[in-house]
């Protein structure tokens, strides 16, 4: 079976070295995690880590269901094949000079990018969007050389409905009770 990219998603209790522990099991697993992204959730006290790995749809099952063991993880879904939400950020400095500047703002706002820094010999630009769209105005910018990037990787969810606290708290009781 040929790897495919997966998106996990993960709500995991905000503490220290929960994210330490995922990775190890990617690592252990032989894979290579092409981004991670932590952040606050809606509950206090969670966070919802997104993953973006390459494997075969069995070995990634398999670590799914070994990160749902983890006593700190609330709840592991691959949303990979379903219906997502995408997003990723990415700050991209870029040399500019008085002559080139306007172009490089032409090519920002077909993109609906922002600049959110100007210097006398850079402009920074702030991108939000799918990977592909991070790929497209990199790439066109890349033309007037790059001083410095970087992207948060993907963030991720599910369209639709909304997991309530309730549901969360419901989760992690009925892990506890395993």
């Amino acid at each position: 079976m040929s790897p495919t990219k997966h998106t996990i998603v993960a709500l995991v209790e905000d503490r220290p070295g929960v994210l330490n522990r995922m990775a190890s099991l990617f690592r252990r697993r032989g894979f290579n995690i092409d981004s991670i992204a932590v952040g606050r959730s809606e509950t206090p006290g969670f966070s919802r880590m997104t993953i973006v790995v390459d494997g075969a749809n069995t070995m990634v099952e398999q670590v799914r269901k070994q990160l749902d063991k983890v006593v700190d993880v609330v709840k592991v879904s691959d949303i990979t094949g379903q219906d997502i939400i995408c997003r990723e950020l990415a700050l991209i400095k870029v040399k500019s000079t008085p002559a080139n500047r306007s172009e490089i703002m032409q090519i920002v706002d077909i993109f609906r990018a922002k600049i959110v820094d100007v210097a006398s010999d850079s402009l920074t630009v702030e991108v939000t969007g799918d990977e592909e769209k991070v790929n497209s105005l990199y790439n066109l910018l890349r033309a007037f050389g790059i001083k410095e990037i970087t992207r948060t990787g993907r963030i991720a969810m599910t369209r639709g409905g909304l997991a309530t606290a309730t549901e969360l708290q419901s989760a992690k009781e009925s892990k506890t009770k395993e």
